[in-house]
């Protein structure tokens, strides 16, 4: 009597040859050949779990970096400039791997306390967040963001809008590039907006108003209204056309994600922008999504939120091309302070060469 499958019992198993099936094999992590960063992370690539997902990110940023026809969006949530990650934007500006950047302006902030000379310290747990509070220490998890620093910050961002035209309307891409412009003037250490100033990578911030640069922005025009000045104007949908139309005019383009959060959604829908100003409002203009994606991030799928959404969910809202028409991704589920020195690292090793 024959027993169905479902009654439990199993089938003659047809065991093939892996090499026939022509299955790539992974191998033993040797240190002793590791002598680069880059060797590391090679050698991580041909092991398993997340080491694997490092060595595959690393070929894919590689991809873009070297395809001349890629425009590389960086996408920045989280506090990377806190935890001291700044230079590491930095130096892939300065080689031309980045040719724009979606950050939040908590990020610029933080970023600007290092590129006018100041520093972040580490949390002394003895203290109380009540202590910190009543000291101006802000404590970001395991740092300290003196509230002196925030009003440095302040200082540059006052200068800065203090020589706006009030005829010209505010946009974060134009005011991080005014930033950047006085960085360069006034300040001798390296930093994000200073690199991308000199190397014309604009930077966007969308959610501007939910940072320490939107509550300057606010404080100078409460300021000017008291002194009889004419307030700034500020339009965030001139950042979305001038990122809609640069990207435009690319050939191909590139995704290299931190995090998730506001800037990795206001990257991604420029595809679903593009369809829509074609569908709905009656525009011919090219339908462009991302061809390659690498993403450093530890937040799961099944939280709901876009921070852990894979790449391939976005295909189907039209945000990147799938890979069966050429797209590329990789994914990578770790602390970006872990996995964004070792992927950077390997792949500015890799052009060097």
């Amino acid at each position: 009597m024959k027993h169905g499958k479902h009654e439990g019992v199993g089938s003659d198993r047809q065991l093939h040859d892996p090499v026939e099936d022509k299955l790539i094999p992974i191998h033993p992590l040797d240190l002793n050949r590791a002598k680069t960063v880059n060797d590391l992370v090679r050698a991580m690539g041909e092991t398993a779990f997340t080491g694997r997902q490092v060595g595959e990110a690393a070929d894919v940023l590689e991809a873009m970096a070297r395809d001349r026809d890629c425009f590389v969006v960086m996408t920045l949530a989280g506090a990377m400039t806190v935890a001291k990650q700044g230079l590491i934007v930095t130096e892939l500006i300065d080689r031309g791997v980045v040719n724009a950047i979606v950050s939040t302006g908590a990020l610029m902030a933080h970023g600007l306390v290092e590129a006018t000379g100041r520093s972040h310290f580490r949390y002394d747990p003895s203290m109380t967040d009540v202590e910190l509070y009543e000291a101006g220490y802000n404590r970001v998890y395991d740092t300290l963001e003196p509230e002196r620093n925030l009003d440095d910050v302040e200082t540059v961002v006052f200068d800065v809008l203090k020589r706006w035209d009030p005829k010209e309307i505010v946009c974060s891409w134009k005011l991080n590039r005014a930033i950047g412009e006085y960085l360069g003037k006034h300040a001798e250490g390296r930093g994000i907006l200073k690199s991308a100033c000199k190397k014309k990578v604009p930077v966007f911030v969308p959610a501007f108003t939910d940072s320490e640069l939107g509550l300057d922005f606010a404080l100078t025009n409460r300021i000017r209204t008291r002194e009889g000045q004419p307030r700034l104007r500020y339009d965030p949908f001139d950042d979305l056309e001038y990122f809609a139309e640069t990207l435009l005019a690319q050939k191909r383009l590139g995704i290299f994600t931190i995090g998730g959060g506001v800037p990795r959604n206001w990257a991604q829908q420029f595809g679903p922008y593009i369809e829509l100003r074609n569908r709905r409002a009656g525009e011919d203009v090219p339908l462009k999504r991302y061809h390659y994606g690498v993403r450093i991030c530890p937040e799961p799928v099944y939280w709901g939120g876009l921070s852990g959404s894979p790449y391939t969910e976005a295909v189907s809202w039209g945000k990147f091309v799938p890979p069966e028409e050429g797209g590329r991704f990789a994914e990578v589920f770790v602390d970006a302070t872990v996995g964004l020195p070792l992927i950077a690292g390997a792949v500015l090793e890799r052009l060097k060469k």
